[in-house]
């Protein structure tokens, strides 16, 4: 049996403000575009396939498009939490980061309405501090989806690790659910340019087929109850091309023997039974 998580993260222009620090037209364009096309083409397909999947939204998406937003919700997919404004947690004193992490799930009650709590976090460019598990289980949170110390199978994740020059120290597990990601199944670095070394982006959409395929033949080959997660963003997989592939994709996992898609909560609550957590 092999498990299917398809995410997206709803960045939009938070995206461009925060990590980039990029507020002139032409990159906040590029958010809105996500926004405005990306998601429409995204919940479309996702509406074609019968498939429903686990969205990371920003609060600064959330107050920026809470149309786009709520029709998320409306369509029965997932929405976790994903910063306040797309910041990275590291660097932040552990009461900024709780604060912070409080404030986004205000702000997205807002636009949901009160009785919406995410269960689901993913840490805005896969970075956690040195605290961000501990406030997350301290908070309730069912599962997070930044680490990636496993490719296919989900496990608990730690606090208190310590490590430097010297060492690797690791901490107690926690009750927090990891549900691992990974680069290579993430579109940004694929299709994305940024004046960033590390994203050149413009593959062709043939490679990343290909590369995303062999990933997930692998996981359902070889993987027993595999869980294979894919990440993409509405501003990047939303162009028509990219949007076939992840049709062409979708059909091939969905005609393997086995194969299931789920939410990343729902498929969290099925291995908290494999973990030996209480549900």
């Amino acid at each position: 049996m092999t498990s299917v998580c398809l995410t997206f993260d709803f960045d939009a222009v938070s995206l461009w403000v925060s990590s980039f620090r990029q507020t002139t037209a032409t990159p906040v364009s590029r958010g809105e575009y996500g926004a405005n096309v990306g998601i429409v083409r995204v919940l479309g397909l996702l509406r074609e396939k019968g498939v429903k999947a686990t969205f990371f939204v920003p609060a600064h998406t959330a107050a920026a498009f809470p149309d786009q937003t709520r029709l998320i919700l409306a369509e029965g997919h997932e929405i976790g939490a994903h910063g306040y404004c797309h910041e990275s947690p590291v660097g932040l004193a552990p009461e900024d980061e709780a604060r912070l992490l409080d404030q986004s799930i205000t702000k997205l009650q807002s636009v949901l309405g009160d009785g919406f709590r995410p269960v689901g976090y993913r840490s805005p460019a896969w970075d956690l501090s040195s605290d961000s598990v501990e406030i997350l289980e301290g908070r309730g949170f069912l599962y997070d989806s930044s680490m990636m110390a496993d490719d296919f199978t989900p496990y608990l994740a730690r606090k208190g690790d310590r490590v430097d020059e010297d060492g690797f120290m690791r901490g107690p597990p926690t009750s927090l659910v990891e549900m691992p990601v990974a680069w290579e199944l993430d579109d940004f670095p694929y299709f994305t340019f940024t004046n960033r070394p590390l994203f050149v982006g413009m593959h062709g959409v043939d490679h990343v087929y290909s590369s995303w395929k062999a990933e997930f033949d692998y996981c359902h080959g070889t993987v027993p109850g595999g869980v294979f997660t894919l990440t993409m963003h509405p501003q990047i997989i939303g162009r028509g091309p990219r949007i076939e592939m992840l049709s062409r994709l979708i059909d091939h996992m969905r005609a393997q023997p086995g194969v299931t898609f789920y939410t990343l909560a729902d498929e969290a609550r099925r291995q908290q039974a494999r973990l030996a957590l209480p549900t």
